[in-house]
């Protein structure tokens, strides 16, 4: 289990240096363009993915931040269950890692630091960070795994 403790670890330092870097080289708000549909924009959000909740007045800041406690509770139940099977196991610290810098986040700052800003012409995705990116492909393997999993099992006698 310590190995997947450690995913989840690199996971958070990854995701706070990078948000604590474009937070000290960028104004609120600013962009730079990295490529034609790719900026960096430094935003802070308040609420969920894709700023759910954003504007409800406050009382989401301390929602989310004992969501995100929960969560922590049930993967780590789940991870050390499960910590002998390589896929499920990364897929649970990916998502550990990237709930854990959230919620650092929040506690810390009252928002969650955004800026990896995908665009073309006039479609925009909502700025995300390295704990969503996490998150988003922890829970991809975790599909997976459950995808596989029911596959093999079907396919037996």
């Amino acid at each position: 289990m310590r190995k997947w403790l450690l995913v989840a670890l690199a996971v958070i330092v990854a995701d706070h240096l990078t948000k604590f870097w474009v937070s000290s080289t960028l104004d609120y708000q600013e962009a730079i363009p990295v490529l034609p549909f790719f900026s960096l924009v430094l935003v802070h959000n308040t609420g969920a993915a894709f700023s759910f909740l954003a504007d409800a007045g406050g009382w989401q800041r301390w929602f989310f931040v004992a969501v995100g406690i929960v969560a922590t509770v049930v993967i780590m139940r789940l991870l050390k269950r499960h910590a002998g099977h390589p896929r499920l196991a990364l897929a649970l610290a990916l998502v550990l890692g990237g709930a854990l810098g959230n919620v650092l986040d929040r506690v810390v700052l009252g928002h969650v630091v955004d800026f990896l800003y995908f665009h073309y012409k006039s479609f925009a995705w909502p700025a995300f960070n390295v704990a969503d990116s996490a998150i988003t492909v922890g829970a991809a393997l975790l599909i997976w795994d459950s995808l596989r999993g029911k596959h093999v099992s079907a396919s037996k006698p």
